[in-house]
């Protein structure tokens, strides 16, 4: 048994030196690919999480004309005071407006520095008694005199999933065209190991070997291939997840991407899967190569 193991593991090692620039490629490209798969497994994750945790702590957002008279504020902030589908309610001056502005703007200074406090709306934060009370309290006040719009956190997330959804779309669509080009790569490899080696096969055949005892080193290759490429890909996700923790618990941050995160339990899934599509890939591709040499 320990021969065996000797064997196949020598083979393994000739083979993959024997064809080491394509060994390299096939490697690359397996890591490049399954790289942007996790990235993308990730940054969906982050989405979900944040916008469970915006939508948990359902807040509308009444927003005021730029020129709403200070009876038609205060008519808005009385009405509220007495509506019973209000839990709570924050009222933001032009003043405080400007300061969110500066914040969320910061490094555009030409933008913050040509925008003036008079510029801005005033407005009404929102917490309703239960998030399905949303709809109605936005239709009662959207036609109040001075409102321009009542937002919903729905409509502040939609910019941000559409754009989230369509990364996710192309970024999937590499990631296929990429495994696809790693899973021939890693074909062509096994299919010039094989052939480098007919004869030898040949003869191993003609003794009595049977068609696993010969598969089993070009297996491992390409094992090995779809492993390293999927363990460089793995180091790129656990990148990501420390980038996504430092950047957006920090000062960097702004208030509202702080309510995106991304757990290690997320991370530790997304590995898992990256390396079992990883083994997938190179399993698959040497079972492919080795077929035009090896009928079972």
């Amino acid at each position: 048994m320990l021969t065996r193991i000797g064997y196949f593991l020598r083979e393994t090692l000739i083979s993959l030196r024997r064809n080491l620039l394509m060994t390299i490629a096939g490697v690359l490209t397996v890591a490049v690919s399954l790289a942007l798969f996790g990235g993308i497994m990730l940054l969906s994750k982050w989405v979900d999480h944040g916008t469970q945790s915006i939508k948990g702590g359902v807040r509308l957002e009444i927003f005021m004309t730029v020129d709403a008279t200070n009876p038609q504020i205060t008519d808005i902030r009385d009405t509220l005071k007495t509506d019973a589908e209000v839990k709570s309610f924050t009222f933001i001056d032009k003043q405080a407006a400007l300061a969110e502005f500066k914040q969320i703007f910061r490094k555009d200074p030409d933008l913050t520095r040509n925008v003036t406090a008079d510029a801005l709306p005033t407005s009404f934060r929102i917490v309703p008694k239960r998030a399905e009370l949303t709809d109605s309290i936005q239709r009662r006040y959207t036609a109040e005199a001075g409102v321009d719009s009542v937002a919903t956190p729905q409509q502040a997330l939609q910019g941000l999933l559409t754009a989230t959804n369509t990364a996710r779309l192309i970024f999937f669509g590499l990631s296929v065209v990429l495994l696809v080009s790693s899973l021939f790569l890693i074909v062509n490899t096994i299919r010039l190991a094989t052939f480098a080696r007919r004869r030898e096969i040949e003869v191993m055949k003609l003794v009595g070997a049977s068609n696993w005892f010969v598969r089993v080193p070009f297996m491992a290759e390409g094992l090995i291939q779809g492993l390293i490429g999927a363990g460089l890909a793995v180091g790129v996700v656990a990148s990501l997840k420390i980038g996504f923790d430092h950047w957006f618990s920090s000062s960097n941050a702004t208030n509202f991407f702080r309510e995106f995160y991304v757990t290690t339990g997320d991370a530790s899934v997304i590995a898992i899967y990256v390396l079992a599509l990883g083994i997938v890939i190179g399993l698959i591709g040497s079972a492919i190569g080795l077929g035009r040499f090896l009928r079972v």
